[in-house]
């Protein structure tokens, strides 16, 4: 490295540059209890059936097709430490199964594991439930393409706006979000939205894994566990 004191000038430059780090120090040292994380935008939706034009109608409508649902957010946080190490008990707000999941849960953790028949690490939930990636889904642009029927039997893992979610073994940068069509946020791992099985009822169950050749556990970077 170069030495500052070769130019001058350096000594105001050195001092100017350890007040910088000092306060990028002093914002971590405040979020102690949360930890030091990144804040994400929530992507768009999955485009409808017919894509809207890209010129506004002739007409403008009464009122904005879905006047509750902002188009993205950057109020979602990614936290590098675990739900417990940041003094949280309890689910979030995440339902088990079957149970439908009525309301969005306020905080997700995500954990990377090792559990047969699935050998290589694979995610679950702060309820122990394995999550799961569909083929048809992509990831660059992240969308989902299961929905109404589909999200009945593979419900998608969603978080509240302005949640947290909470990592153990994975990258925080591999963690994303969407808009799902019906408005929820749903969580994404290297751009593969993530979602549970209906047919997983006790942790350690991995009932969905190559279901229809398509459902498969999802390793921590969005890839097919195991495959």
């Amino acid at each position: 490295m170069t030495s500052l004191h070769h130019f001058s000038g350096a000594a105001p430059r050195a001092r100017v540059r350890r007040a910088a780090v000092a306060g990028v120090v002093a914002l971590c040292g405040v979020a102690a209890l949360a930890g030091c994380g990144k804040t994400i935008t929530i992507g768009d939706a999955s485009a409808p059936a017919a894509s809207a034009p890209a010129a506004p109608p002739a007409s403008p409508p009464a009122a904005p097709p879905v006047a509750s649902q902002p188009v993205g957010n950057t109020a979602l946080q990614v936290v590098d430490r675990t739900a417990a190490q940041a003094g949280l008990t309890g689910n979030g707000g995440t339902v088990v199964g079957a149970a439908v999941q009525e309301a969005p849960p306020r905080w997700v953790q995500l954990s990377a594991v090792t559990s047969p028949p699935v050998t290589a690490p694979h995610l679950i939930n702060i309820n122990q439930a394995a999550l799961y990636r569909f083929d048809p889904d992509s990831a660059d642009p992240s969308q989902s393409h299961c929905n109404d029927a589909c999200a009945v039997q593979w419900p998608a893992v969603t978080i509240q706006q302005g949640g947290n979610v909470y990592l153990a073994g994975v990258d925080r940068d591999q963690v994303g979000a969407i808009r799902r069509q019906d408005g929820q946020v749903q969580l994404t791992v290297g751009g593969m939205p993530v979602y549970r099985f209906a047919g997983d009822t006790k942790p350690g169950d991995l009932n969905g894994q190559g279901v229809g050749g398509t459902w498969f556990a999802v390793g921590p970077k969005g890839e097919k566990a195991g495959q």
